[in-house]
């Protein structure tokens, strides 16, 4: 009997243990993805962890440009209870790791081989002071076109090739009565838009100066009061009900033919494929015209706040190692719609769209053609980023003409240095 009691006694204590352990093991994620394209990928991450018996504590925030999660997050920073994970972007993470509230990631890496796999342009907001602070789940980029193929079909509209074949286009399909460009009147959606204007006004060299180096010549030249006159030209084609619509509301239009066309990052493929619609078949996607060759972009990554719990320390580490994996990095980016942010991941599972995605990311780094998005905080810091969103919709709603945009944008960018 006592034999009996002892095992069940070790029996118990194990119980008890592994309970612990899955208790300690569960991360509490704070992100934005909340519509329906970015819950299904957002699910990938949540099984795999799953099947490492690691728990998952959902925060979602809405807000597509994650504003209002970054400041959930300072809520809780400063409350001294810190998410596990947080999805962030950019400079709010150099912002974070500045601050000295990111842990380390250096072993995990280490072991993984990180450094010979993710390209350097993500290496530079992933690592802080030599050291890995997050982990890169992806590259989306922002200078995308999709498309309804088939009102592009009912009407004779090719695949536009440059900025005025695409101009041409939008006025065709508004003069059949329909809406030209879906387009979401928020903020963080005119700046995405923006992202593409500067590409297809200077190309590359031009956006570094203006938008990287934020050289005070190239913000108040006279290309800039091009790209704000091309933003105006899209005003034209969009509906008057924009105001305040979420981007996949915008993407719903395109999807459902009420729009042609939406100028969008290739998160918004998640919509399409999660509504059940087939690239090439269904709907189309292609770089935005004169964008071609140049590749915007942002890359989600979730850095880990530092924790005092080593069961929690553990968790952020083994959910580093499952978003690093090859096999998560495809089956997550086959969903979400961006690409693998290794480069090691095989392209056999990405539809043409995933394929095309690939390609242009690898050519556009080899030849000194990627950089980082205006709207999505991969450019410059917060500060500069918002006084930039501030001059861009105020001219997207018809405050003030082209040349005034170009001139303020000069004061408000020098001010927020």
């Amino acid at each position: 009997m006592r034999g009996y009691l002892g095992k069940k006694s070790v029996l118990v204590t194990a119980l008890l243990a592994s309970t612990s352990i899955a208790q300690a093991a569960d991360v509490e994620v704070l992100h934005w993805w909340t519509s329906g394209g970015e819950a299904a990928a957002l699910n990938v991450l949540k099984t795999d962890l799953a099947g490492q018996s690691i728990g998952w504590v959902d925060m979602p925030v809405a807000g597509g440009g994650g504003e209002a999660a970054m400041t959930t997050l300072r809520a809780r920073v400063t409350a001294g209870n810190a998410p596990t994970a947080v999805q962030m972007l950019g400079f709010d993470i150099l912002d974070w790791a500045a601050e000295g509230k990111l842990a380390n990631l250096n072993d995990v890496a280490a072991e993984e081989g990180w450094d010979a796999v993710v390209p350097a342009a993500l290496q530079g907001f992933a690592k802080f002071e030599g050291n890995w602070v997050s982990a890169p789940v992806n590259v989306h980029s922002t200078n995308w076109v999709w498309a309804n193929k088939a009102i592009l079909d009912e009407l004779g509209i090719a695949q536009p090739e440059s900025w005025d074949d695409f101009v041409v286009a939008l006025q065709k399909v508004k003069d059949a009565g329909k809406v030209a460009l879906a387009h979401g009147g928020q903020a963080w959606q005119d700046a995405t838009v923006f992202d593409s204007a500067v590409l297809s006004v200077g190309g590359t060299d031009f956006y570094t100066k203006a938008f990287v180096e934020l050289d005070e010549q190239a913000l108040g030249s006279d290309q800039m009061v091009e790209v704000f006159n091309r933003m105006a030209t899209l005003r034209g084609f969009v509906d008057s009900n924009f105001s305040g619509r979420d981007w996949n509301l915008a993407s719903a239009m395109v999807i459902n033919g009420e729009a042609a066309f939406q100028i969008m990052g290739d998160w918004a493929k998640g919509e399409f494929l999660n509504a059940g619609k087939v690239p090439g078949d269904d709907f189309l996607c292609f770089r935005v015209p004169g964008t071609q060759g140049a590749v915007s972009f942002n890359s989600d990554q979730f850095a880990m706040f530092a924790q005092a719990d080593a069961g929690a320390q553990t968790a952020q580490g083994e959910m580093a190692r499952a978003i690093m994996s090859p096999s998560f990095q495809s089956a997550f980016n086959v969903v979400k719609g961006s690409v693998p942010a290794r480069t090691d991941v095989p392209n056999d599972a990405f539809d043409a769209c995933g394929k095309q995605g690939m390609v242009d990311l690898a050519d556009a780094a080899a030849n000194g053609r990627l950089v980082g998005s205006i709207a999505h905080g991969h450019a410059n810091p917060a500060a500069v980023k918002n006084a930039i969103y501030d001059v861009v919709t105020a001219h997207f709603n018809g405050e003030y003409d082209a040349a005034t945009a170009a001139a303020n944008l000069v004061n408000e960018v020098m001010a927020a240095q």
